[in-house]
């Protein structure tokens, strides 16, 4: 048996102890960034490093990190890529936003109560937004594709603070152009330059042809866009983050999806997942899960000639506090503490001259509210459990004539939209309103409204009524234009009226009856260039009040205009 010998350490002389630290720590850091195929290491034949440093980059791991001189581009083919781009600038006049009061700071023009009021000041406004969008995408295959895109919105002047030494006047710094250091009702600065979409789509996913996977932040856009779409005539529109599963034949187009609307324990550019309590002033501050989720099923039956049937199933969680997303009564978007189930369908159909889409939606589920005005039910104030009944309903029916066979093309339609209201949306902000039982006022989740009931964004799909007639004409071949009257009402008088962007424009009165809200018309005017690639819109609308806008304002409500003009190049 061998004896162990004792090796006797090399001595190391105090002046060369610097240089000895230093060529050890360099050749740990070498060892650290190196791939396993390095010089640096000399293994026998035919063996290889199984145990590499993954969390740098995961896998697959084409392209290395490197020392000094990185090899950039080592997988990339020119010929796939492709980029998309658009720019638009619209001024903007709207006067008598308020119908002749003042506007407040989440948009409404009064305040919830007994007596009808409205908000002192003079809501007429003037401005100019500016929207550029820039996408890459670049196709690893034909069946793989990488796709970002990036979205500026702002504000003619709206950079930096309109008040003191960088006040109005002193804005031309391109350096606060990004974000502006005037923060939004929320606290936090307004940035301009954001990311529009960002995924990863895998076509014919694992070998099935037709199963499509996009992962990552996407559009959704589905039917009418009535619950979700694009909303690009917004400055910012919407995108999603999540994953969505799509599969297609000749018969069907099928999508399955889940999306993160809101994430509370975890906050926007994190360094790593380990999770926290969620954020503060949220009702369930000391847990870490409390968040939104929606999960989509739409389908597309296709093969039904001249018919696409399209139903499809929403289910809503939202676990944030009761009183945290509540400050508009039960009808405030996306109000928190609720579990709302959405069923529906949608029928469109084209043959020959004629045209027509029909969608019916039902939602139900439960809702919860913290307030005192809903504590008779959900136990004592500050309680979480989803006590309110929702039992909500909307439909959507247009139906069109074209006579492609006339100067013009010229087409005729006529629609009307009902979204259920409920009488007792404002329990929980006065007692007046009555006690708390149910929440039916419609969800409209997120949508292009600005297509559906008016140009002048007047009215959301939720406690409303509308029937409407539209003519559109084509001059030539590249102009058109549009005339559209509407007339708007509410579904429930004592539930509240609500703006396009979803949020209460006017409290409703507890004893209110009214619910004519007003006639609108509208005029709107496109011309193309070069091929589409660049339009010209400009558009006018103007409507006249109904007795419900005096009756909850307390004064003789004043008409509203609203023009716009808009240049809009894309490529």
């Amino acid at each position: 048996m061998d004896t162990l010998r004792t090796i006797t350490p090399p001595t190391i002389r105090p002046k060369w102890k610097p240089i000895f630290l230093t060529a050890m720590t360099a050749a740990v850091g070498l060892l650290t960034v190196c791939g396993p195929a390095e010089s640096a290491f000399e293994l026998p034949e035919g063996e290889k490093i199984t145990n590499p440093i993954v969390i740098g980059r995961g896998i697959p791991q084409k392209e290395a990190y490197e020392l000094f001189d990185p090899k950039i581009g080592r997988n990339f083919d020119l010929k796939n890529l492709w980029i998309r781009a658009d720019l638009r600038v619209r001024p903007e006049f709207r006067n008598h936003v308020c119908f002749g009061g003042g506007i407040g700071a989440s948009g409404q023009c009064n305040a919830s109560g007994i007596a009808p009021n409205n908000l002192i000041g003079n809501a007429n406004d003037q401005f100019v937004q500016q929207m550029t969008r820039l996408g890459i995408g670049y196709d690893l295959s034909p069946d793989v594709n990488f796709y970002f895109e990036f979205i500026d919105s702002r504000t003619w002047g709206g950079n930096g603070t309109p008040v003191g030494a960088g006040g109005a006047g002193n804005n031309g710094d391109p350096s606060i152009h990004t974000c502006g250091s005037t923060p939004n009702p929320g606290g936090r600065p307004v940035c301009t330059l954001g990311v529009r979409a960002g995924y990863m789509l895998i076509r014919n996913f694992a070998g099935i042809q037709g199963l499509g996977l996009k992962a990552g932040r996407q559009y959704l856009v589905f039917g009418d866009q009535s619950l979700f779409g694009h909303f690009d005539w917004s400055n910012t529109g919407f995108s999603f983050d999540g994953v969505m599963v799509q599969y297609s034949n000749s018969m069907l187009d099928s999508h399955v999806g889940w999306f993160r609307t809101a994430e509370t324990d975890l906050f926007q550019g994190a360094a790593v997942g380990s999770g926290q309590a969620n954020i503060v002033a949220t009702g369930q501050a000391r847990s870490a899960d409390h968040d939104a989720d929606l999960l989509i099923i739409y389908n597309q039956i296709k093969n039904v000639p001249g018919f696409l049937i399209e139903p499809f199933y929403v289910y809503y969680k939202n676990t944030l506090g009761g009183g945290d997303i509540s400050s508009q009564g039960l009808g405030t978007p996306k109000h928190g503490n609720q579990t709302r189930h959405t069923i529906g369908g949608r029928v469109a159909m084209k043959k020959g001259n004629f045209d027509l889409s029909s969608e019916v939606v039902y939602q139900f589920g439960q809702m919860g509210d913290t307030a005192a005005g809903a504590s008779t039910l959900c136990g004592a104030s500050g309680g979480e459990g989803q006590c309110l009944h929702i039992n909500a309903w909307a439909t959507r029916n247009w139906f069109g004539y074209t006579a492609f066979n006339l100067p013009g093309k010229p087409r005729i339609a006529f629609n009307f939209d009902y979204a259920s209201g409920d009488g007792r949306a404002n329990c929980t902000l006065a007692a007046a309103y009555g006690d708390c039982r149910t929440a039916n006022t419609f969800e409209n989740f997120f949508p292009t409204n600005h297509i559906h009931m008016g140009y002048m964004d007047v009215m959301a799909w939720k406690n409303m009524m509308s029937f409407s007639g539209n003519f559109q004409a084509r001059p030539s071949s590249n102009d058109h234009i549009e005339i559209w009257y509407t007339n708007l009402n509410l579904a429930n008088a004592r539930d509240n009226w609500y703006r396009a962007s979803q949020g209460v424009y006017v409290f409703s009165q507890p004893d209110n009856t009214e619910t004519h809200i007003g006639d609108e018309i509208d005029f709107v005017w496109t011309h193309f260039l070069m091929n589409g690639m660049v339009a010209f819109q400009t558009g006018y609308g103007h409507l006249w009040p109904g007795p419900y806008i005096s009756r909850n304002l307390g004064r003789r409500a004043v008409g509203q205009d609203w023009a716009y003009a808009q240049l809009w190049i894309n490529f």
